[in-house]
């Protein structure tokens, strides 16, 4: 039996029927009260896949994301108990990094708050545009993965300057054109995160780093909510110390009602769709369920979608 905490493609649901009967959550973090018979539970972004739910499943073989990002899922208990576990690391590369240059433009050229200047009747605001082109603008990466380095190219062929962070472990410290994470947002008009969360990467950007921007700076997330310190975001934007916030994650998915963010004309929030286009949905659900599959039938899954830990 295969559960589901949340629905994929169609295509990767029939493919995971044809191997074993499929159990579904009737939501992504309740799953159904006898679990007895599961020998592999795939989740996308919102189910969590943790050790109470591993010691419920006695057959377990395999637990998969639909994904590149492992934060909602403990690989470590899956790794003591000998289940393995599936992704599918660079399947949302390009889909992400356009999201990113998307929200970069709009941010920088204000699209979104002029298109609903016009819809509202207040074509005259045209008087009082301020927007800016990305052209000859310093853009600074964290996080230089392959999201990070696709994003690095679409900006450069736009003619930014490119700076990246050095890792948060210091690894590459010494590489050509890395910067310690302060030193880079200092020099930088825009900013990106691509990195995971991690115990390390949680809240990397708190009020000290906040502070260290540029006046009227601008930043993008398309990475994980909690590599911010929200509450040190809304108040740099109080403050006017930051220009802009861009985000498609939040560190609370959906965002309180009451959030400030959302009555913010500085700011600009996607609900978390920039792996959501056709093709790459369907073939990030695709291809972890064919790997799931495999392990099921005791074949070896592609070793690229495999997580080992350590």
């Amino acid at each position: 039996m295969i559960l589901l905490l949340e629905s994929l493609h169609p295509d990767a649901e029939a493919l995971l029927a044809s191997a074993a009967p499929l159990l579904r959550a009737p939501e992504p973090n309740r799953p159904p009260a006898e679990l007895a018979q599961v020998r592999a539970i795939l989740t996308r972004g919102r189910g969590r896949i943790d050790e109470p739910l591993l010691a419920r499943c006695p057959q377990l073989a395999v637990i998969a994301r639909a994904g590149a990002g492992l934060d909602n899922l403990d690989t470590a208990a899956a790794a003591r108990r000998g289940i393995a576990v599936v992704y599918a690391p660079g399947a949302n590369t390009n889909t992400v990094a356009e999201h990113t240059l998307a929200l970069l433009l709009d941010l920088a050229r204000g699209v979104t708050r002029s298109a609903r200047a016009v819809s509202a009747g207040r074509w005259e605001e045209r008087a009082g545009y301020r927007g800016d082109e990305l052209h000859g603008r310093t853009l600074g990466i964290v996080g230089h993965g392959a999201v990070g380095r696709r994003v690095d190219e679409l900006a450069r062929a736009f003619g930014m300057r490119v700076l990246v962070a050095a890792h948060p472990d210091g690894r590459d410290a010494s590489a050509p054109g890395r910067l310690p994470l302060r030193q880079l947002l200092a020099a930088s008009d825009l900013v990106t995160l691509h990195v995971p969360l991690t115990p390390g990467t949680r809240h990397m950007l708190g009020a000290a780093e906040l502070a260290c921007m540029k006046p009227g700076a601008l930043l993008v997330n398309t990475a994980r909510g909690a590599l911010i310190d929200m509450p040190a975001l809304r108040a740099a934007l109080a403050s006017g110390a930051l220009g802009g916030f861009a985000a498609d994650v939040l560190d609370v998915e959906p965002p309180e009602p009451d959030d400030p963010l959302l009555a913010s004309e500085r700011v600009l929030l996607t609900p978390h769709v920039a792996s959501l286009t056709s093709a790459t949905y369907r073939a990030l659900c695709v291809s972890t369920a064919e790997n799931v599959a495999r392990v099921l039938r005791g074949e070896a899954p592609d070793p690229r979608c495999v997580f080992r830990a350590g």
